[in-house]
């Protein structure tokens, strides 16, 4: 059975893990947003050492699935 949303509830939004191929998160699975039903062309995700962030960049265009891999670009 369908029901309505009141108004003012925001719709959830589908998720991709995504997986982080290189660089300083190597090996990591993090789950994120999907934006406009695609995954997020980059992710910028707090580095292990707490000094900054790692930017990573989604490895294709094309992804199907529940995940996506990433790769490493530079610290933010």
């Amino acid at each position: 059975m369908l029901t309505r949303r009141d108004a003012g509830t925001p719709m959830p939004q589908p998720m991709i893990t995504a997986l982080l191929d290189d660089g300083p998160l190597k090996g990591d699975r993090v789950e994120v947003e999907m934006l406009e039903g695609r995954p997020p062309r980059t992710l910028d995700l707090p580095a292990r050492d707490d000094h900054g962030a790692c930017r990573y960049c989604l490895d294709g265009l094309v992804q199907s699935g529940a995940s996506a891999v990433y790769t490493f670009l530079y610290r933010v």
